[in-house]
């Protein structure tokens, strides 16, 4: 998806003649040369997605590849090898940036992914070259979810899932004050409740986040937020396939048998929500979707918001791979490609590697 996503922005400079050289990266080798973490994959399907060959450096810095470069003709892509191959990428070394940004007249950044991380090829880069510029996808990753915090079309719902309360902290306070409802599922449903007293028998709970739970619930309660709990759950005393399974209410979970999805009266419940809604964000599944028994509530979630007519914005790996499994990705108004990035965006905190850029619009 994320290569998809970028071929906009390529497409354009190639068009005007422009060198491409792409910058990425894959995994974390940890500044070791890991074959397994090779871009050489990219640069194939890239030339596929293209119908032009993307050529393969063979590092990302250095003689060889400024030579490489100096032979490019324009409207010629080549890509460049893994830049967390070195260390310096991670540490943000000058001299690494300075040798990045040797290579080009200017830098582009359209890895909103990548973008909460100040690394020498995210920020340190952008300090040696006239222009740095934010990329066609960057833009309207910056629109969507900035729009979305800044200024929705109302009502405005923000449903939140996913294992743990402790990841969403930041983006539960931040969207108290601007959401008209915020609607919680996933395994994190479950401190939320223990932390009211419910019984929810093996299901995961964080145990040192019961009191912020509390907190967060008080606080809904103080601002008059519309916070919307499950009513009923999908509980099984294992989460594997075929796993013998029963719906109970929400309170009710049976000794030795945890919570592994929303059940039929919250997935109408949660439906009504989204079908009167102007503005949906999505992040987190509201199950362990992977597993078949304990999929519907996350496909039903998923299908209800490609339907609806809202602006609709989806993001983290896991609802994203949610969508696809539901074959409804086309019907989403916008997919963020960025999982620890989106969240610190919609926490309100200024992301690095936007922050550096000189021009984001």
């Amino acid at each position: 998806m994320r290569i998809r996503a970028s071929l906009p922005t390529i497409s354009y400079a190639m068009d005007h003649g422009a060198k491409v050289i792409l910058l990425s990266h894959l995994g974390r080798p940890k500044g070791k040369v890991v074959p397994e973490m090779s871009l050489k994959p990219v640069s194939k399907r890239l030339s596929e997605l293209l119908g032009k060959e993307v050529k393969m450096a063979k590092d990302c810095v250095g003689e060889e590849v400024r030579s490489e470069i100096g032979r490019m003709q324009g409207g010629e892509v080549l890509l460049l090898e893994n830049c967390r191959f070195h260390k310096d990428d991670e540490e943000n070394d000058p001299a690494f940036s300075r040798a990045l940004a040797d290579l080009a007249d200017i830098y582009v950044n359209d890895a909103f992914g990548a973008a909460h991380r100040a690394h020498a090829s995210t920020v340190g880069v952008t300090h040696f070259v006239p222009i740095s510029a934010a990329g066609f996808l960057m833009q309207k990753e910056i629109r969507y979810l900035g729009k979305a915090v800044a200024h929705p079309e109302r009502p405005f719902i923000t449903i939140l899932g996913g294992a743990k309360v402790s990841d969403k902290i930041g983006v539960i306070r931040n969207l108290m004050g601007k959401v008209d409802a915020l609607l919680i599922g996933g395994a994190m449903a479950y401190t939320f409740e223990k932390a009211q007293g419910l019984s929810v028998g093996s299901s995961l709970v964080e145990e040192d986040k019961l009191d912020l739970a509390k907190e967060l619930l008080q606080e809904a309660s103080s601002r008059k937020l519309r916070l919307l709990m499950p009513l009923d759950h999908v509980v099984a005393e294992s989460a594997e396939p075929g796993a013998k399974t029963q719906t109970v209410k929400t309170g009710s979970i049976p000794a030795g048998w945890k919570g592994l999805d929303i059940g039929r009266e919250t997935i109408e419940a949660y439906s009504r929500e989204i079908r009167s809604s102007k503005t949906i964000l999505w992040n987190g599944p509201l199950g362990v979707f992977e597993v078949e028994p304990f999929s519907q509530g996350t496909m039903a979630i998923a299908r209800a918001i490609a339907s609806s007519s809202a602006t609709s914005i989806v993001g983290g790996g896991d609802s994203v791979a949610a969508l696809s499994k539901a074959e409804v990705a086309d019907k989403i108004t916008h997919i963020s490609t960025g999982g620890g990035a989106s969240l610190e965006f919609l926490e309100g905190i200024e992301l690095p590697g936007i922050a550096a850029l000189t021009d984001r619009k």
